[in-house]
């Protein structure tokens, strides 16, 4: 399973949310490419950067932090927030993302994510499906749709997604332990690649996500308040190569 360090980005510094409620700000590092660098020196090679401007506001805000990131380090960087257009998506390519998460966008307008997927392939294009007592949220989780997420990730993986990132917005930012229940559900869905996020606090949580089949966990808060540090996850990268 792969550990990857979750940055959020408001205003340029890197920040943490409660359940994505952005009253709850509390900001971590005025660089966030320190901190990308602090990630690679412990040898962990994969990071979640979230554009959360671009996530609230409809458009691609923090490219040049991407593109510092990607030019300061070999991270292997998963971007998400904003992305509206193949333009956008194109710019988060050529910023140096190794993966793009599409979001609210894969609620309004499947066709086009559909698109980009066909253009793309598989391995680049991941689908963000985050969501709020089962149903999926959008617009930087502050608007709820009516899609059930088993139902809405089944029909993308019917599609030919092979990778999602799914949030229980409940547990982001708590530290009370991940949706195991949901992701093992979610895991009934045949040749998903799922990528848990949320509420993950202690190794033990990240032994048990690797367990159940997760391809990938993001670690956050815990993290950044000291729960876990990045020597804790480094052994387990280490123990999982």
């Amino acid at each position: 399973m792969r550990i990857i360090v979750a940055l959020d980005i408001i205003g340029g510094k890197c920040v943490r949310l409660s359940k994505g409620d952005f009253s709850t700000k509390k900001v971590y590092s005025s660089d966030p490419v320190e901190v990308a660098r602090q990630v690679e020196d412990h040898g962990i090679r994969y990071i979640h950067l979230v554009d959360l401007d671009g996530a609230l506001n409809k458009r691609v805000t923090n490219l040049k932090i991407l593109e510092r990131i990607a030019s300061s380090t070999s991270l292997k960087i998963d971007f998400g927030g904003g992305i509206r257009s193949s333009r956008d998506l194109r710019d988060a390519f050529n910023s140096g993302a190794s993966q793009v998460t599409c979001g609210s966008i894969s609620v309004t307008n499947k066709p086009l994510v559909l698109e980009w997927l066909k253009e793309w392939g598989d391995e680049k294009i991941i689908l963000g499906a985050d969501s709020v007592n089962r149903k999926v949220a959008t617009e930087g989780w502050t608007e709820k749709s009516g899609s059930d997420i088993i139902d809405f990730i089944t029909g993308y993986r019917e599609k030919g997604i092979k990778y999602a990132i799914c949030t229980d917005i409940d547990k982001d930012g708590m530290m009370q332990g991940p949706s195991t229940d949901l992701y093992r559900e979610i895991l009934g869905i045949a040749g998903l690649k799922l990528i848990a996020s949320g509420g993950i606090t202690t190794v033990g949580d990240l032994e048990t996500l690797s367990t159940i089949g997760c391809e990938g966990a993001i670690v956050g808060k815990a993290l950044y308040e000291g729960v876990l540090d990045l020597k804790d996850i480094a052994r387990l990268c280490l123990k999982k190569e």
